[in-house]
């Protein structure tokens, strides 16, 4: 049985830094491609980052780049977001995803499998 399970979110200032896992059962990591989305209240699911399973190349929204960095432990099967200099707007629930996903990498529809979300609050 497949499942994501987050951890590591919680309420931080602006400008500070959260690390988010994703503990992964029933599978392997490396044989999917996973990574990270989020939903922001009255908002629609938003790609964060993810890592192909063919190569390990990772993708960023734009929005995030050169903020949140994502990696994983095999050893482990742990997947990780790194989020450092937190800006109100990263405030969302954060989704752990795993997949195959064919081209759209941060299409929502395209993984088959989601954590239960672990909500990230950024606020003075």
């Amino acid at each position: 049985q497949v499942q994501l399970v987050e951890s590591g979110g919680g309420l931080v200032q602006p400008g500070g830094s959260l690390r988010l896992s994703c503990a992964a059962s029933g599978f392997a990591l490396e044989t999917y491609t996973i990574g990270w989305f989020r939903q922001a209240p009255g908002k629609e699911r938003e790609g964060v980052s993810c890592i192909r399973s063919s190569d390990w190349y990772t993708f960023y929204a734009d929005s995030v780049k050169g903020r949140f960095t994502i990696s994983r432990d095999n050893a482990k099967n742990t997947l990780y977001l790194q989020m450092n200099s937190l800006k109100p707007e990263d405030t969302a629930v954060y989704y752990c995803v795993a997949g195959r996903p064919y081209s759209d990498y941060f299409g929502w529809d395209e993984y088959d499998y989601w954590g239960q979300g672990t909500q990230v609050t950024v606020s003075q």
